[in-house]
């Protein structure tokens, strides 16, 4: 197969799995992402102002997993995940974790300046309902909500 014929296929295969393009998009380092579709992390954690018009967004918002991820930022979540969770949850490798597109949906139902969960570390959160895993789709990520 020569060049030209594998970028079409790697094309199509992405277009085949397009998600839902009338839904907003959050862009979320690895591993959180994963954990999010994968482990009912049920708050997104963000450092927005008062004002930001992302914590008036509810509903269902498809996951963008970002290109992103250190082995730091990595190990510093596994860290966390095996001291609250007491290793019940097993992260995936660094190198199994899918980055630079979508990896799912969930729904947003409220935005916090504190909760209960053990996920919430604030100032803000992002109450998170009903993850669903999507066939992964390649694409750019950007910072605060928007649309493929």
């Amino acid at each position: 197969m020569n060049e030209g014929n594998q970028m079409q296929l790697m094309t199509d295969t992405n277009e085949a799995n397009r998600p839902p393009v009338d839904l907003l998009v959050i862009s979320v380092r690895q591993p959180w992402a994963w954990l999010i579709i994968n482990a009912d992390k049920d708050i997104e954690n963000r450092d927005w102002k008062d004002y930001n018009p992302g914590l008036k967004v509810r509903g269902r918002v498809l996951i963008h997993a970002s290109k992103g991820m250190t082995k730091n930022e990595y190990f510093d979540a596994r860290l966390f995940v095996n001291t609250e969770f007491h290793h019940e949850i097993e992260i995936p490798a660094f190198e199994d974790l899918q980055r630079g597109g979508i990896i799912g949906s969930v729904e947003i139902v409220d935005a916090v300046t504190k909760s209960n969960s053990p996920w919430f570390f604030g100032p803000k959160g992002l109450v998170l309902r009903n993850p669903q895993r999507l066939p992964f789709y390649r694409c750019n990520g950007q910072l605060g909500f928007f649309r493929i």
